[in-house]
């Protein structure tokens, strides 16, 4: 294989290793939305970008945290939780892409933006994608423990001097950087779906939070490279191929969840 394939690899394994854990917050906290109305901010932060003649992950990282704060801000001011994450998320996917119509002179694929073009990852992009990748993974290390007690019980996090809030600023920050690691992987509209099914995939065969995450990590890793691989081979799109990899390890461990109970 050539150092092409090599590289959308790293670039796989990175997204793997900082959208783990993530994923598994986002399982736990039942905010699927929250995921997609990040992601789906990326793409005012190309058209940001590419008006301003910025780097794309630039934009990217700029707008997707102020959507992060904007969600962690206005998640605590009564609105449904649902209702505001749909909203956010579908009219940032609609304003990048009519700001992206407006910006002159500029012929852009959105389709690379949309579903991810994880093939055309250069050295550069390796390099912000591992250290994004370093920055949420030691970002959840240091918050670990505050951050699930945040998320069982708030009112015990609250006693034990624990912000809430604070933690789910840093949860939303840390989703940030991983749509700017994972854009050009799978894309603005398919980096929920990695988020989410291998944390939902590992949730069966887990019986601790440590080993969730642990097991979400090896399905990411997995899907990347089985993906990779048989997009390959079958001449497929790459990052749906990865999400439709991870898709199937979903339905097998789940088929496999009676298994693991009776033991």
């Amino acid at each position: 294989m050539d150092s092409f394939v090599v590289r959308a690899a790293l670039a796989g394994i990175a997204v793997a290793l900082s959208g783990a854990p993530i994923g598994c917050f986002v399982v736990w906290r039942r905010m699927a939305y929250f995921g997609d109305a990040t992601a789906h901010a990326a793409i005012l932060g190309v058209a940001a970008s590419l008006a301003f003649g910025q780097s794309i992950f630039a934009g990217t990282l700029v707008v997707s945290l102020l959507m992060a704060y904007l969600v962690s801000t206005l998640s605590w001011r009564g609105y449904a939780m649902d209702t505001l994450l749909g909203v956010l998320a579908h009219s940032a996917l609609a304003f990048g892409l009519v700001a992206v119509s407006f910006v002159p002179g500029v012929r852009v694929d959105l389709n690379a933006y949309l579903f991810g073009d994880i093939l055309a990852v250069t050295s550069m992009d390796l390099l912000i994608m591992w250290v994004g990748a370093t920055v949420v993974s030691m970002l959840i290390a240091w918050r670990w423990s505050a951050l699930l007690l945040a998320t069982l019980s708030p009112e015990l996090a609250h006693a034990s001097g624990i912000d809430p809030r604070r933690e789910q600023l840093i949860l939303t920050l840390s989703l940030a950087i991983v749509v700017v690691v994972a854009i050009k992987v799978v894309g603005a509209l398919l980096i929920t779906a990695l988020l989410i099914i291998p944390a939902a995939a590992a949730r069966p065969l887990s019986n601790t939070p440590e080993r969730m995450l642990l097991v979400a990590i090896i399905v990411g890793v997995l899907s990347i490279l089985s993906g990779l691989s048989a997009s390959w081979f079958l001449d497929t799109p790459a990052g749906p191929t990865i999400v439709s990899v991870a898709a199937v390890i979903f339905i097998i461990t789940n088929l496999l969840k009676p298994l693991v109970r009776t033991r």
